[in-house]
């Protein structure tokens, strides 16, 4: 699982993207928490996690198209220091700076992550090292997901919301320096390159570029298959985000409860880090995909269903486990049968989908749950994610239909 880190630039890129993650998810609970208690309302409390994914429904296309044709390490830089900046307006503390910084913290992200996720396999090929690339990622994610929420609960009452701010702006700068101390160039390609089925050059349009990078996501029979799936299941699984700091708060006892199914989500990731190194590689992606979102269904209803911690803890360590190999499996897959030419395109389109479905989710899910509880959230959420599940049956190929193109070491 760690031979990833051998590499020099993604142990860089890997370690920067660690502190960046826990100084953000210091904020997971605060800032619905301090949304919440200010105005008293789950639907504005919802409406942070929208502001976090409107700027990604708008730029996403945008951020692959640059993604694509720009330095990709400089793109990385810039991202990361736009976003401490958009961090800092947090010290304002009032609810409508909050959602603008969000915003233009989010903004920050929507530029950074296209170009993180195609520069993956250019630094680590498409072998062996990608799947542990991908299960360090997921380990990153469990260890912040178990020390950022209870540790942000903790810093808040001790120190109170501006603090964890200034924290987390300072985490993206270091996130900054860590791409800047990686190569220059690590064999993603030169302007003018062209990608397997897309026949336009770097210099072309960004216009052109987009809709070439649409038509390369629509010829690849995994990628097309994939993107409808994603973006239901992640509709599902933000109806249900926008609810979890008010389940803990208002359903399972406080704060520190809220922290608690944080961290049992951490726990699930971290768990699930070994198993996507170890199955990702070995198994059928639509097998493997299909079986980890019918158990991802089933925690959602359990834990959003749940009375007490006995019962919410477990549920979230099931859903953390599933969650973050339903996550890694496309992922992985995307890096895989598309040039890297076309990758950062591809995969902000994917992103694209993805926040249209979340912000759909994040405003969804707060609104029925005022008028209908959370109950008939989460079963509305676990029949979409089986229903997510058997898409992934018949529409994903099996790897003797697909072309997957390997690049080995």
């Amino acid at each position: 699982m760690f031979q990833a880190l051998r590499v020099r630039d993604f142990r860089l890129l890997w370690a920067g993207g660690l502190v960046s993650s826990l100084g953000s998810w210091l904020l997971v609970v605060a800032v619905p928490a301090h949304i919440l208690l200010a105005t008293g309302s789950l639907r504005d409390t919802g409406l942070s996690l929208a502001a976090e994914y409107l700027p990604q429904l708008v730029l996403g296309p945008v951020a692959g198209v640059l993604a694509d044709r720009s330095d990709r390490r400089h793109l990385m830089i810039a991202a990361s220091v736009f976003c401490a900046a958009a961090v800092a307006l947090m010290l304002a503390g009032t609810t409508p700076v909050i959602y603008a910084a969000l915003a233009a913290e989010n903004a920050g992200t929507v530029l950074y992550a296209p170009a993180a996720q195609a520069r993956t396999p250019a630094i680590v090929g498409t072998g062996p090292l990608l799947t542990s690339a991908s299960s360090l990622n997921s380990l990153s994610s469990g260890t912040v997901r178990l020390i950022g929420g209870p540790l942000g609960g903790i810093l808040l009452a001790l120190c109170g919301f501006r603090v964890l701010v200034a924290v987390d702006s300072v985490s993206y700068l270091v996130a900054a320096a860590a791409a800047f101390g990686t190569s220059r160039a690590d064999g993603e390609g030169t302007p003018g390159q062209r990608a397997p089925g897309d026949g336009t050059p770097r210099e072309a349009s960004p216009l052109r570029d987009l809709i070439d990078g649409a038509r390369v996501l629509k010829d690849d029979p995994a990628a097309r298959a994939l993107f409808p799936v994603t973006v239901i299941f992640l509709a599902a699984n933000a109806s249900l985000s926008a609810l979890l700091i008010p389940l803990g708060i208002e359903h399972l006892g406080g704060d520190a409860h809220a922290g608690f199914l944080l961290s049992f989500l951490g726990v699930g990731f971290l768990l699930g880090a070994p198993l996507i190194r170890a199955l990702i590689d070995r198994c059928q992606p639509r097998i493997l995909l299909a079986a980890t979102l019918d158990v991802t269904a089933a925690g959602f209803f359990l834990l959003f269903t749940s009375s007490s911690l006995r019962v919410a803890l477990p549920a979230a360590l099931v859903i953390g486990i599933a969650g973050s190999m339903s996550l890694a499996i496309p992922q992985v897959t995307l890096q895989r049968v598309i040039h890297g030419t076309a990758l950062g395109r591809v995969t902000a389109l994917f992103l694209t989908g993805e926040a249209a479905a979340t912000l759909a989710g994040a405003v969804a899910g707060p609104f029925i749950a005022q008028a209908a509880g959370l109950a008939a959230v989460a079963a509305a959420a676990s029949v979409l994610t089986l229903g997510a599940s058997a898409l992934t049956w018949a529409t994903v190929p099996r790897p003797e239909t697909r072309a997957v193109r390997v690049r080995r070491e």
